[in-house]
Formats: structure tokens, C-alpha cells, sequence
């Protein structure tokens, strides 16, 4: 029998506990005034932040400017933190609400997209994968801001239900709900979108 130690799920568990550990540690330094904890803290998160939102906006001065205005805001209210969530699903709802209100004041200057993961393709395979982007972004365009943000969080970033909830400020229940009704209508929706080809070998789109 493997031991526990020598399982990879257990010791990416284990590293997620100590990741999250140290983060809250960071926290809890800030709120007390430590800006070396704060500097920390920041550039363990920039990554994940500035991947988030460049999925939203393709300005990259607006992505510098959400972050720093999300972190101002974690050195202010770094109190305030309860535990009943992740640091990092803290922080990343934080900027989300920092983001909407960015590009409320922004728009229609700021260009507002989904920029979809660029997966390794060879040279013959680049143009269908432009093509499969495309299609998968405009099937996206259907959706609603929240379904749209609900499947980001879920298959971009790995939010957890709950964790989304805690983002978006809404019920868990209504996460399931928006992300069932996006699904469906993606399902429905993507075939026509593809053409003839999509609709047709449904199977090689998998």
C-alpha cells in the first residue's frame, strides 16, 4: 500500500494547507500595519489576479489599475477578514467588485472580452484552434454577465460553489442555478454557432 506521503494528492493537498496557511498569516500581518507582509501577499496574488481580469477587460493599463485599487482595499479592511473562506476567494471577490466598478466607469472605452487559454497547437493545427476560440467566445457572449462570470470562476480559476458565492456575493443555490442555465445554454447554442461542421460531428468537438 502507497503511503499517505507518497500519494501526489496528498501532498498537493498538503501544499494547498500550508499555501493557505501562509496567506493567512500575511493577512493577519497586514492588518496589523506590516507592509512587508502586504508586499508578500500582493505578489503571491498579482498572478492569479491579473489572469482574471484579463479575461475581462484587454486594457492592460485597466488590469493595473483594479488590482491596485482591490489591494488598497485588503490593506484597509485586512481586519475585517473572517476565515470563513480562502484568502485568495477574499481577494478575487474583492477585485471582481473593484472590476465592475472599473468598467461601469469605463465602458465603452474599455474593451470588454474573453480572452480564451492559448493552448500549445502545431502549424497546421493554429487555424483551427483560432477557430475553435472563436466559436467557444461567441457561444460565451450569449451568456449573462453573472453565468458568464459563474463559468469563468468555476473552469478558469477552480472556484469551488461555494467559493463563487462568496465572490459574488450571492447563495450558493443561485451559483448552481446560474451555472446549470449556462451550461444549458451553451449546449444549445454552440452547434448553431460552429456551422454546419460543429452542428454535424458534435463527437470531434469534444
Amino acid at each position: 500500500m502507497q503511503a499517505d506521503s507518497d500519494n501526489p494528492d496528498t501532498q498537493d493537498a498538503g501544499a494547498a494547507d500550508a499555501g493557505e496557511a501562509t496567506e493567512r498569516r500575511l493577512l493577519a500581518a497586514v492588518a496589523r500595519g506590516d507592509r512587508v507582509a502586504f508586499e508578500r501577499l500582493y505578489l503571491r496574488q498579482h498572478g492569479v489576479l491579473a489572469r482574471f481580469l484579463a479575461r475581462h477587460t484587454a486594457r492592460r493599463d485597466l488590469v493595473d489599475d483594479i488590482i491596485n485599487d482591490a489591494f488598497w482595499v485588503v490593506w484597509r479592511k485586512a481586519a475585517e477578514f473572517r476565515g470563513d473562506s480562502k484568502v485568495g476567494t477574499w481577494i478575487i471577490g474583492i477585485a471582481y467588485r473593484c472590476m465592475l466598478k472599473t468598467l461601469r466607469q469605463n465602458l465603452p472605452a474599455a474593451e470588454v472580452e474573453v480572452d480564451l487559454p492559448d493552448p500549445a497547437a502545431t502549424e497546421t493545427g493554429e487555424a483551427e484552434q483560432r477557430e475553435l476560440r472563436d466559436w467557444v467566445r461567441r457561444g460565451l457572449d450569449l451568456l449573462s454577465p453573472e453565468q458568464r462570470m459563474t463559468l469563468e470562476l468555476a473552469y478558469y480559476l477552480g472556484q469551488s460553489c461555494e467559493e463563487i458565492a462568496v465572490i459574488m456575493n450571492c447563495a450558493t443555490g443561485t451559483v448552481k442555478a446560474r451555472m446549470f442555465h449556462a451550461r444549458l445554454r451553451l449546449r444549445n447554442s454552440l452547434p448553431a454557432l460552429g456551422g454546419a461542421d460543429f452542428a454535424a460531428n458534435p463527437a470531434e468537438r469534444k
